[in-house]
């Protein structure tokens, strides 16, 4: 028997696939209402790890301040909720 028949399948590794930090709306309440949030700001925060290179805002949760969110992807929830407690998404 062939020997690439003998050995056991593999799945299959996408070596293009990005690796997003995950940041919920509910974390987003430690900032002070009206102040900009980047990955920076995460960062000293200390909600997202420095090494990381792509930040994701979920939206588990609820926020009640008014900021503005300026981070690589939101998804459509979240940003319901971060306009609809006054806050605006950048980019």
């Amino acid at each position: 028997m062939p020997l690439q028949r003998r050995l056991p399948k593999r799945g299959f590794t996408n070596i293009f696939r990005k690796e997003y930090a995950l940041v919920q709306v509910r974390d987003l309440e430690v900032f002070e209402s009206g102040s900009r949030i980047d990955r920076e700001a995460l960062v000293k925060a200390g909600l997202v790890d420095k090494t990381t290179a792509l930040v994701k805002v979920l939206a588990n949760g609820e926020l009640s301040k008014p900021l503005t969110v300026a981070v690589d992807k939101v998804s459509g929830g979240a940003k319901k909720k971060i306009e609809a407690a006054g806050g605006t998404v950048e980019g």
